[in-house]
C-alpha cells in the first residue's frame, strides 16, 4: 500500500515535469519509516512475537 503511494507521488510528478516532487518522496518514505512502519512494526512484534520476526526476516519492509 505504501509502496502503491509513493509510485503515485512519483508519477504525478514525472505527468507535471516538477522536480520538487522528488523531494516531496524522498519526504513521504522517511515519515512513512519513521511515524507508520515502525511503530506498526513494534505493535505487531508485541502480538505475534517469534512469528512476526521471522516474516519480518522473510519479507522486505517496503518492496
Amino acid at each position: 500500500m505504501y509502496l502503491a503511494m509513493l509510485f503515485i507521488l512519483i508519477g504525478f510528478g514525472l505527468y507535471l515535469g516538477n522536480a520538487f516532487n522528488t523531494i516531496i518522496a524522498a519526504l513521504f518514505v522517511y515519515y512513512m519509516n519513521e511515524y507508520q512502519i515502525k511503530p506498526e512494526e513494534k505493535v505487531l512484534t508485541a502480538l505475534f512475537g517469534k512469528d512476526y520476526t521471522l516474516y519480518c526476516k522473510a519479507v522486505r519492509r517496503w518492496f
